[in-house]
Parts: structure tokens; C-alpha cells; sequence
């Protein structure tokens, strides 16, 4: 009968660990960002009127 092989259980618990863990923080990352976009006012684009210097 074949024994149960916890080294390998157990980096495969690690891993499936570090993968969620990753997932989380890219979210977190990505929910701030859109946090700090809408916060921020936009920088004037073409909408701005063009005034002449003469």
C-alpha cells in the first residue's frame, strides 16, 4: 500500500496559499487605484478653450 507523501501535500497547500494571497493583493491594488482615479480631478484636455497671446 502506497504511503501518503505530506512533503508534497503540504507545498501544494503552500502554493494554492500564495496564489490566493496574490489574487487578494491585485484586487486590493486595482480597487485603490480606482479609488485614487476618482478622487482625483481630471487634467484639462481638449475641452479647454484655446486663447490666442496677440
Amino acid at each position: 500500500m502506497a504511503r501518503p507523501n505530506y512533503s508534497f501535500a503540504k507545498r501544494q497547500r503552500e502554493l494554492a496559499k500564495a496564489k490566493k494571497k496574490e489574487k487578494k493583493r491585485l484586487r486590493k491594488d486595482e480597487a485603490q487605484r480606482e479609488r485614487s482615479a476618482e478622487d482625483a480631478p481630471e487634467p484639462p484636455g481638449d475641452d479647454a478653450p484655446i486663447t490666442s497671446a496677440s
